[in-house]
C-alpha cells in the first residue's frame, strides 16, 4: 500500500503538455493528424471494446439526457490510445475540416493532436480542463474540453471520457461533471466484474452520500482479501489499495464485519482515526465459512435520532448541560451557533435536538457535510443554479440546499473544509439573506437558521489563511464546545442509553460489571459514534446473555492497549496450564486481558474461559 499520488496543478499540466508537443516536433500552426484508422480496423476496435461502450452508454445516458437538452456540447469516449469509440450529443459546433477527428477511430493523443482534453488526460492520468487558448494547435482553439481517465479494477487506464464545446465551459462545473461520469463508469465496471460473487463494502463520510458514485467501494472475498477498490476508496483511506486484507484497513475483525446486517448502515473506524458510514452487500452464493459467519442474529437499526430532545443529550455532565442551556436561550434569536468538538461527539444529534425544540421544528432541517461534496460541485449544490448555467446543469435548474432550508434550519457540518471561494459566497448569503444561483442574476430571499460545526480550530485555520476571518465571526455568534466522551462525567448513563437504543425487544440482559469497568477506562477516540458501533457488535455476539468482555470487538482492546500498562515487569515464562497464577498475572498487567493473552500466546476468549473456570 502507498499513498495516492498528488494531482498536478493545472499550470503544470499545460506547461508539461506544451513541452511534450514541441518535443514531438509540433508547432502552433501544425494541423491535427488524428491518425484515422481504416474501416476494417475501426470495426475490430469497436468489437473489442463493445463491453466498455455498452457500460459507458448505460451510465452516461442519464447525464446525457440532462446535459444535451440545453448544452451545445459533445461527450466522447476514447480508449487508452486516445482513439474515439463513440459519442453522444451534437457535432454542429465542430469545424467541418476537423469533423473526421470526432468520428470513431480518430486519435487524440498529443503527438498527433497536440494539447487537448483527451490526450492530455491520458498523458498525466488525471482529469483536466483545456481552455480555448490552452490547446497547443491553433486549429483546435475553437473549443474547450474537460476529460477524465477511466481506470479498471487493476488501476490501469482503459479509457477516457470527454465533454467538449465551442462555448465557454466553467472549468469547475464541467470538470466536476466529467469526474462524476468517469467515477460512475469505473464503479459499474468493478461491479460487473465481481458483483454477486464476493462481498461488497460501500463507505463514505456521511449517511446521506452512501449511495452516491463518490462513495468508496471495496470488493473482498470470504478470507477478507480485498480484490478490487475504486479510486474514491483510495482517497478516503489515504492509501493506494492493492491486494490487502480488509482487517488491515479497518479496526474490525473479519467475523465482526461479516456479521453486519445487510442493507443497514453501520460505522467502522479506519486504521487511522477516520470513521465512516458503511453498507455491506453479501454475495448471492456465499461460501460455507462466510455463510456460517452471517448466521448471527440481525442487529437492530439505530434508534432514530430525530426523537432525541435537548433534555436527553446529557445525564448530569456539567459541560454538556451548560452548552444545552446556552443554546436554549438562543433558540428563537437570530444569532448563529458554531458547535466545536471531536469527531463522533454528537454534533449533528445536538443540532437536530435544537431544531426540534425551536419554532422551526415543522420546517426543513437540511444537513450539509461540507467535506463530502466534491469541491467542483459545492457551489451549485449549496446555492443552486439556473437551467443551462453550465455543462451538466439539469434542464429545470436546481434551487440548492440553502433555499431548501428556507423557513427551517441549515446545518453546515465540517465547515472548516469549505473551499475559500464558496466561503465568500456563503458570507454574502448570511449578510444579505439572499441567494444568487449559479448562472443567474436574480436574488432569492431566504429565512434560515444557520448552525455550523467543526472538529478543527477555525481560529487556527483563519491564521493559516484557510478560512475567512469575516466568515468566522459571522458564523460564530456563540461557540459551544461539546466535550469528548472520555472527559464526560455521565459516561455510565450514556452507555446505558446507547444499550437501550440498540438492543432488540427480547434482549434484557445488560452490561456485565467487567464491561462497565472496561467502558469506564476506555479512551473512546471515536466518542459516542464508537460506543454505538461497539454496542451493536456486542449485542449481536451476546444474544440474550449479559455483554461480557469476550463479546467486544478486537479494536476495542487495541485502544485500551494504547494506555500505559500498570506494570512494566518482564512477562516471564508462564504456561496457561498454571491457572493458579493467572489472576496474579492479570493484576500485574493492570487487568489488561488483551495484553496478557498476547504474552501467553493464546486468544482472549481462551483466557476468559480459563479465568471463569477458576471462578466456578
Amino acid at each position: 500500500m502507498s499513498a495516492p499520488a498528488s494531482p498536478l496543478s493545472h499550470e503544470t499540466i499545460i506547461k508539461d503538455s506544451w513541452s511534450r508537443c514541441r518535443a514531438f516536433g509540433l508547432s502552433h500552426q501544425s494541423a491535427p493528424a488524428f491518425d484515422q484508422l481504416p474501416a476494417e480496423r475501426i470495426a475490430q476496435l469497436l468489437e473489442s471494446q463493445h463491453a466498455l461502450v455498452q457500460t459507458t452508454h448505460q451510465e452516461v445516458l442519464p447525464y446525457y439526457e440532462n446535459i444535451l437538452s440545453n448544452s451545445n456540447c459533445l461527450i466522447m469516449l476514447a480508449d487508452n490510445q486516445g482513439q474515439v469509440l463513440t459519442s453522444w450529443g451534437t457535432q454542429r459546433f465542430i469545424e467541418p475540416s476537423l469533423a473526421r477527428g470526432f468520428s470513431a477511430g480518430a486519435s487524440w493523443l498529443e503527438h498527433c493532436s497536440g494539447t487537448n482534453a483527451i490526450g492530455t488526460a491520458l498523458a498525466c492520468e488525471q482529469a483536466v480542463h483545456i481552455e480555448h487558448d490552452e490547446h497547443f494547435l491553433k486549429a483546435n482553439r475553437f473549443m474547450t474540453g474537460s476529460a477524465a481517465p477511466i481506470f479498471d479494477a487493476e488501476r490501469r487506464v482503459i479509457a477516457v471520457l470527454d465533454v467538449s464545446s465551442d462555448s465557454y465551459l466553467p472549468p469547475s462545473h464541467t470538470l466536476g461533471m466529467v469526474k462524476m461520469m468517469s467515477q460512475t463508469v469505473e464503479n459499474r465496471l468493478i461491479l460487473n466484474l465481481f458483483e454477486g460473487r464476493h462481498f461488497q463494502l460501500t463507505f463514505n463520510t456521511g449517511l446521506n452520500n452512501l449511495d452516491s458514485q463518490w462513495a468508496g467501494l471495496l470488493i473482498f472475498d470470504e478470507s477478507g482479501q480485498v480484490l478490487s477498490a475504486n479510486r474514491r476508496a483510495d482517497n478516503l483511506l489515504g492509501i493506494s489499495l492493492s491486494r490487502v486484507g480488509i482487517e488491515s484497513l479497518f479496526k474490525v475483525s473479519l467475523l465482526e464485519l461479516l456479521n453486519q446486517p445487510e442493507g443497514l448502515p453501520f460505522a467502522l473506524q479506519a486504521a487511522g482515526r477516520n470513521r465512516f458510514h458503511c453498507l455491506l452487500k453479501r454475495p448471492r452464493q456465499m461460501p460455507i465459512q462466510a455463510r456460517v459467519f452471517a448466521e448471527a442474529p440481525a442487529r437492530p437499526s439505530p434508534t432514530n435520532t430525530d426523537a432525541i430532545s435537548l433534555n436527553t443529550l446529557h445525564f448530569g455532565d456539567s459541560r454538556v448541560e451548560k452548552a444545552v442551556r446556552q443554546a436554549e436561550r438562543l433558540l428563537e434569536k437570530d444569532i448563529p451557533l458554531l458547535i466545536h468538538g471531536e469527531t463522533g461527539v454528537g454534533k449533528e444529534v445536538f443540532v437536530k435536538a435544537l431544531h426540534q425544540a425551536s419554532s422551526r421544528s415543522k420546517q426543513a432541517f437540511i444537513a450539509v457535510n461540507c467535506a463530502a461534496i466534491p469541491a467542483e460541485l459545492v457551489e451549485s449544490e449549496l446555492f443552486g443554479y439556473e437551467k443551462g448555467a453550465f455543462t451538466g446543469a439539469n434542464q429545470k435548474g436546481s434551487i440548492g440546499l440553502i433555499r431548501k432550508a428556507d423557513k427551517g434550519t441549515l446545518f453546515l457540518d465540517e465547515i472548516g473544509d469549505m473551499p475559500l471561494p464558496t466561503q465568500a459566497r456563503l458570507l454574502r448569503v448570511l449578510q444579505e439573506r439572499c441567494v444568487q444561483p449559479v448562472g443567474s442574476s436574480e436574488l432569492f430571499p431566504v429565512d434560515i437558521r444557520i448552525i455550523s460545526a467543526t472538529n478543527r480550530s477555525l481560529r487556527e485555520q483563519v491564521q493559516l489563511g484557510r478560512f475567512r476571518e469575516d466568515l468566522y465571526y459571522r458564523i460564530g455568534g456563540l461557540t459551544l464546545e461539546l466535550p469528548p466522551l472520555r472527559e464526560r462525567s455521565d459516561k455510565q448513563a450514556l452507555f446505558k442509553r446507547i444499550w437501550e437504543q440498540h438492543r432488540e425487544s427480547g434482549q434484557w440482559a445488560g452490561l456485565s460489571r467487567e464491561v462497565q469497568e472496561l467502558f469506564e477506562r476506555h479512551p473512546w477516540p471515536g466518542n459516542l459514534r464508537q460506543v454505538s458501533s461497539v454496542m451493536q457488535v456486542a449485542l449481536a455476539m451476546a444474544e440474550e446473555q449479559p455483554i461480557r468482555a469476550e463479546h467486544l470487538p478486537d479494536d476495542f482492546f487495541v485502544d485500551l492497549d494504547m494506555e500505559p500498562a500498570a506494570s512494566h515487569e518482564p512477562p516471564g515464562d508462564i504456561a496457561l496450564e498454571d491457572s493458579a497464577d493467572l489472576h496474579r498475572q492479570l493484576k500485574a498487567v493492570g487487568g489488561n486481558i488483551s495484553l496478557l493473552a498476547r504474552r501467553l500466546g493464546v486468544s482472549r476468549n481462551t483466557l476468559y474461559k480459563r479465568l471463569r473456570q477458576q471462578e466456578d
